[in-house]
């Protein structure tokens, strides 16, 4: 694993459901697009999030892209972004030859080395791998679109009870 600032690629890809898009999911996506000149968004698709198990409703797909769109345009990186609907948990990365980085946080790392061997074995160069931490709430536990849905925090960390 590589440090942000050592990087710079054409190509990086992150990843994820961006349900309440949070400030969590606004340091992947910022890291992302620091680090690459076009960055592939993979969203999941509705029924990968079902897939998934999580333990709160999700908004669709639709909604959730809609809200991702309208963020990277306010950022300035929508013209650079090229956004994917995910139905598992590797997307283009494991056969798209011309993206170079992921941008994951700490909690999706462990699927980082299964993605380069999938690679590997396609004869496509492993990704440099973009590992962050989870951003912490007020109270130092991580932001999660969880504790946001279950009232405990709000979309920056805040806590609210």
């Amino acid at each position: 694993m590589v440090s942000r600032r050592e990087l710079h690629v054409k190509v990086a890809a992150v990843g994820g459901t961006f349900d309440l898009l949070h400030k969590g999911h606004r340091e992947l996506l910022e890291t992302a697009f620091e680090i690459g000149d076009k960055v592939v968004v993979g969203l999941s698709d509705d029924n990968f999030v079902k897939k998934l198990h999580k333990p709160h409703r999700v908004e669709n797909y639709a909604t959730r892209e809609l809200e991702l769109r309208e963020y990277l345009e306010k950022r300035g990186f929508l013209s650079r972004a090229e956004i994917l609907p995910l139905s598992d948990r590797y997307g283009p990365s494991i056969n798209n030859g011309e993206i170079e980085a992921l941008v994951v946080s700490k909690r999706s790392e462990a699927v980082t080395s299964k993605i380069n061997e999938l690679r590997r074995s396609k004869g496509l160069k492993p990704l440099e791998i973009i590992s962050i931490d989870m951003v912490l709430a007020q109270d130092t536990v991580p932001i999660s679109t969880t504790r946001i849905r279950r009232g405990r925090i709000d979309r920056e960390g805040t806590v609210l009870r």
